[in-house]
């Protein structure tokens, strides 16, 4: 593994987080053995128009994930990358595909949720964001609005877009090193960020069971929470 960071070392980091690493934490994966897709038809889950036409089934769908997700913690990698947000003398600005609030228990100080936060609700009616731990269902009450039956998880679904893509975008073009860990980060509109970055000089590497089309300059190989820590106290350890 080399793990010697460049003279640029005290640059912008910039991360993109996965499914992969959520995985080990035991968070099934989307599409994975076993994922949480499966048994579900995901037109009828995960888009706007399922949530119209079944909510009961939709808001069942993620009241059991919430439910999963809230018996989870943080492995080692999360741990990792929120000591790296805070020890490096340069920037580091993480990005994640995660509806999870893993990185947040794991200590990161900032952290771009790209696919919303399955612990909010969103109100379809005023659209205000809430913090969520309960089931939602056809009583549920926006905290703002009070009306009722109109809050949905605060999650992009299929057909809708990414959040905060501009920012995160031009944070990516001021990166020095660019790490994907837990993904391939070769799904659009993700999958920019690596093209982002490697246009601008910055070294790009992933951290992946398996190795993606070859984008990346360097390929480490390993479950994340062994690679991702090697890599975090290396890297730590040469720019001290």
């Amino acid at each position: 593994m080399n793990t010697k960071p460049s003279s640029r070392a005290s640059g912008h980091i910039v991360i993109l987080t996965g499914s992969g690493g959520s995985a080990e934490s035991g968070i099934p994966t989307f599409r994975g053995a076993g994922g949480l897709w499966g048994g579900h038809d995901v037109m009828k889950v995960a888009t706007p128009r399922a949530f119209c036409a079944q909510p009961q089934l939709v808001q069942r769908f993620y009241n059991e994930r919430r439910q999963i997700l809230l018996t989870k913690e943080p492995n080692a990698a999360h741990h990792a990358i929120a000591r790296l947000q805070k020890e490096h003398s340069g920037r580091v600005t993480l990005i994640t595909q995660n509806i999870d609030d893993l990185h947040e228990r794991g200590g990161s100080p900032e952290v771009w949720h790209i696919h919303g936060e399955l612990l909010k609700s969103r109100c379809t009616h005023c659209g205000m964001i809430h913090a969520c731990r309960e089931d939602l269902g056809p009583a549920s009450v926006c905290p703002s609005c009070h009306g009722t039956g109109r809050l949905r998880p605060h999650v992009v679904w299929f057909g809708e877009t990414p959040l905060f893509l501009e920012e995160l975008d031009a944070r990516t073009r001021d990166a020095t090193l660019f790490a994907a860990i837990g993904t391939s980060g070769l799904v659009y509109p993700a999958a920019n960020f690596v093209h982002i970055a490697r246009s601008r000089g910055a070294r790009c590497i992933e951290f992946n069971l398996e190795s993606s089309d070859g984008v990346f300059d360097e390929f480490i190989a390993g479950p994340a929470a062994q690679t991702v820590t090697a890599w975090v106290d290396s890297f730590l350890g040469h720019t001290r």
